[in-house]
């Protein structure tokens, strides 16, 4: 099994939520009002004045099979506009409980 931990710009919220429904992805955590920058070209998300939007993120755990088209999605979705930004990463589950 895997985590896979999806940070988007909450103007992406429907969509990510979407996507886990198509995918048939149906336990995650939802945070709301995430802040932080992406990579080196990203834009603050702070929710201040001078930063004023701000990111959602998903925690879910998805067997390894669904990985793949998880990321694939999560990746053109990303490509619709880059602008507002959604990425995605992945690392292992050793155990659960």
């Amino acid at each position: 099994m895997k985590s896979v931990f999806i940070v988007f710009n909450q103007a992406n919220t429907e969509r990510v939520e979407y996507m886990l429904y198509k995918l048939e992805i149906r336990g995650f955590t939802f945070f709301e009002q995430v802040q932080g920058q992406g990579g080196n070209t990203g834009e603050p998300r702070r929710g201040t004045h001078t930063w004023p939007e701000m990111n959602s993120a998903i925690i879910t755990i998805v067997e390894d099979h669904k990985v793949d088209i998880l990321l694939e999605t999560v990746r053109k979705l990303d490509m619709r506009n880059k602008e507002i930004g959604v990425k995605a990463f992945v690392w292992n589950i050793e155990k659960t409980s």
